[in-house]
């Protein structure tokens, strides 16, 4: 019975065991999991702290390379502003340069400028009745000439009527019969000059040479130039060693050229000077100065005339004479579309012909 009793103790002492050792698995398994779990939250935290790391040191390198740019932005105005000190400072010195040289030009121009007003070419003027508008006065009056290659096989209409042109223009292409069952078609086109609008000049009293005017018509070229050598090369009439004499064809004056600087003021000054071109006649002559000129703006612009037109297209099936005066006749007749013509120009083919435009002034039952 004893026995028993011992071995009942000894089973529930073991069982007791087993339930102690079970909580205390229990218990080692709680504890695991707490440990397991502050593990995880203590790598969650470090993995935080890491990517806070990087998150940080990127914002510190943008914050450098933020840095190094603004530091080289900044350095660049610096840079950029010394270049504009220096360019305005080139600036300045340049604009003071160019000032003097302003006010030299100013004092030269009053110089020339000091030229009397009078010292212009003598030239006879009388009214003829015809009245202007003063409106339109212009300081100088160009008429240009200009010089138009014509193309082989093409002919220039000039008519008297404007409209005529235009209506020419308008039909474009017209068909002249040259009889023996002959015919052509010609092709109207529109003349476009290329014409001065505007020059300036920069002018410049020469030194060395004078403009004579005022000189007698009816004595021969070759002795009007010996004898204005002749008398401008005495030192008494005010004159010097003469290097050139030269007319102007245009305007009946001449140019005289000294060798020496010194001589052309004192003549211009005393403007008239008595000159003998006869024996025992004298003739009182203009002496003005002489002025260089150089172009400093020459402005173009495209110009239609009105009453001539352009036919191309004219191949070589006559004679030059007998075609030109067949297509005149052609162009003048109203059923064609024609009018009174001015002129006409035909340049055949195998040849070349320049054709000179003048300018077309205006009557007072025709503007230009």
């Amino acid at each position: 019975m004893s026995h028993t009793q011992e071995s009942q103790n000894t089973l529930d002492g073991i069982l007791n065991a087993i339930s102690k050792c079970k909580v205390q698995h229990n218990q080692l398994l709680k504890e695991q999991q707490d440990l397991s779990r502050a593990r995880d939250d203590q790598e969650d935290l470090a993995k935080q702290f890491r990517q806070r790391i990087v998150k940080l040191r990127i914002s510190l390198e943008e914050d450098d390379n933020n840095q190094a740019r603004d530091v080289d932005s900044e350095r660049k105005k610096i840079a950029a502003l010394h270049d504009e000190e220096s360019r305005l400072k080139r600036e300045i010195q340049r604009a003071e340069e160019e000032l003097q040289l302003e006010e030299e030009s100013t004092h030269h121009l009053k110089q020339q400028t000091n030229v009397s007003t009078a010292a212009v070419p003598e030239k006879k003027v009388v009214f003829t009745g015809v009245t202007g508008d003063g409106a339109n006065t212009l300081n100088f009056d160009v008429k240009p000439h200009i010089v138009f290659p014509m193309e082989e096989g093409t002919a220039l209409i000039t008519f008297e009527d404007e409209e005529v042109a235009q209506k020419i223009l308008s039909l474009r292409e017209h068909k002249v019969d040259l009889g023996e069952d002959c015919a052509i078609t010609l092709e109207a086109k529109l003349v476009q000059l290329l014409v001065p609008c505007q020059v300036e000049m920069d002018t410049e009293v020469c030194s060395r040479r004078i403009l004579v005017s005022n000189l007698p018509k009816k004595v021969r070229e070759d002795l009007l130039l010996d004898k204005l050598e002749i008398h401008f090369a005495k030192s008494k009439n005010g004159g010097g060693e003469v290097e050139d004499s030269d007319m102007l064809h245009d305007s009946g004056n001449v140019v005289i050229t000294f060798t020496e600087n010194n001589i052309a003021k004192g003549l211009t000054d005393k403007q008239y000077h008595n000159v003998e071109f006869e024996k025992g006649r004298k003739h009182s002559v203009k002496v003005t100065p002489f002025l260089n000129g150089d172009i400093t703006s020459f402005q173009t612009r495209l110009s239609a005339c009105g009453r001539t037109v352009l036919l191309t297209g004219i191949p070589a099936v006559k004679e030059q004479e007998n075609l030109q005066d067949l297509l005149e006749i052609h162009f003048q007749k109203t059923s064609n579309g024609g009018g009174e013509v001015d002129t006409f120009l035909y340049n055949p083919l195998g040849q070349h012909t320049l054709a000179l435009f003048e300018e077309d002034c205006p009557t007072e039952d025709q503007s230009q």
